[in-house]
């Protein structure tokens, strides 16, 4: 297979390139690179300038607001947009209930939520995990019983990211309790967050962050109207959304954008009389996450190079391949920064909404390196535990 890129995708990829450079607000470009927490106007503001371009969703088709880029196109659209670095548009919307509701959803469902994701006037969230049912995610317990023209929904969610923002959550639900297999009672709802009887508790996480929240469901009344679907139906829709939410999870742009701000830091702090990039311990392990980077990229074009010939609104099971070694790597990168602060890794107080309350200890760069290592440690759980992944990669792709 040639994985060489054509002169028009290097064109394609200069342009991307360009747009970036200029169009991305300074300031949220100097908390990318710092890895500082990003707030709510920061995304917001971000996506919008996509949108008014055309390219927040450039992985939607063409009628709901996609660019109509070939596979290629939007793979080094996300390369680009990674290391520059830039923020993603928001997740949860763009590319988990909204592709979710372009496939599945009633007609009125999609004239109504897409536009509205696209230019991220609602902000989503995600209602999958609970305190029993997380990478088991069919042993979930959160019911809705049908009463006329309403769901009543009782329950608990947990692990929910920036809840704390959210007007609206897509959630899991279980619609029948008596089903011969648990994934067959569940269905996929759309729940308006202002709705009485939704409380949400922030969760303070290990490197002092509040992002995720617990959600609790109190005799929540949701509109049959917001069922995406079928009843009972819902486990086909999940699958769909995390075949999705996985190939991004890779992020080998930030990869690369993370190797490259290692190398920066590690040949102006010293170790001893030397750069510690000259030692040689710390020169093999950065050279061993590259190579494994490469092969991480080689395996992705591998995936989007067969993109075409894939069945529409079936997820690639290479997929779970691309999010287990993405995670791992994205980890791998955060401890070399770890070897690079040394003695400035202390602890100390942050806060994602009002920035930091404490100084660091040590250069200003310093500070978000710690916090970051600790919060990475979740990502080879979400989107599906990495043990789940190679479970499915035992079944769908080598058949055991």
């Amino acid at each position: 297979m040639d994985l060489r890129f054509t002169d028009e995708e290097i064109a394609f990829r200069k342009e991307m390139r360009a747009f970036f450079d200029s169009a991305l607000p300074k300031d949220i470009r100097t908390k990318m690179e710092e890895g500082r927490s990003l707030v709510k106007d920061d995304i917001v503001t971000w996506q919008r300038i996509l949108n008014a371009k055309g390219w927040a969703t450039p992985f939607w088709p063409v009628e709901y607001g996609g660019t109509g880029w070939s596979p290629m196109q939007q793979y080094i659209f996300l390369e680009e947009m990674q290391a520059t670095p830039a923020p993603q548009p928001l997740q949860f919307g763009v590319n988990m209930v909204g592709p979710v509701i372009y496939t599945f959803a009633k007609e009125e469902q999609k004239a109504h939520f897409l536009p509205r994701i696209r230019n991220i006037d609602d902000w989503w969230c995600q209602g999958f995990s609970e305190p029993g049912a997380g990478s088991d995610l069919a042993s979930l317990k959160t019911t809705a019983k049908r009463d006329g023209d309403h769901y009543v929904v009782n329950g608990q969610k947990t692990w929910t990211t920036l809840a704390q923002y959210a007007d609206w959550i897509f959630c899991l639900v279980r619609t029948d309790p008596n089903a011969a297999k648990r994934q067959e009672g569940i269905s996929f709802l759309l729940i308006d967050m202002k709705t009485k009887g939704i409380t949400v508790r922030p969760i303070q996480t290990i490197d002092g962050g509040r992002e995720v929240n617990e959600v609790f469901f109190d005799d929540v009344r949701v509109p049959v109207k917001n069922l995406v679907g079928q009843e009972n139906k819902g486990w086909d829709y999940a699958k769909f959304l995390l075949g999705n939410e996985r190939i991004g999870i890779a992020r080998i742009g930030m990869s690369k954008h993370r190797i490259h701000r290692i190398k920066e830091l590690a040949a102006q702090e010293f170790d001893g009389e030397r750069p510690i990039i000259d030692n040689p311990r710390f020169r093999e392990k950065l050279a061993a996450v590259e190579i494994e980077l490469k092969a991480l990229e080689m395996t992705q074009l591998r995936v989007v190079a067969a993109e075409g010939k894939r069945e529409k609104g079936r997820p690639d099971p290479a997929s779970s391949i691309l999010k287990i070694k993405g995670s791992e790597i994205q980890q791998a990168t955060t401890e070399l920064l770890m070897d690079v602060v040394g003695p400035y890794a202390l602890p100390y107080q942050t806060d994602q909404d009002v920035g930091w309350n404490e100084p660091p200890v040590g250069p200003d760069w310093a500070g978000p390196i710690a916090p970051t290592y600790f919060n990475y440690r979740k990502v080879s759980i979400y989107g599906g535990s990495n043990e789940i992944q190679k479970n499915i990669i035992a079944k769908a792709i080598l058949g055991l």
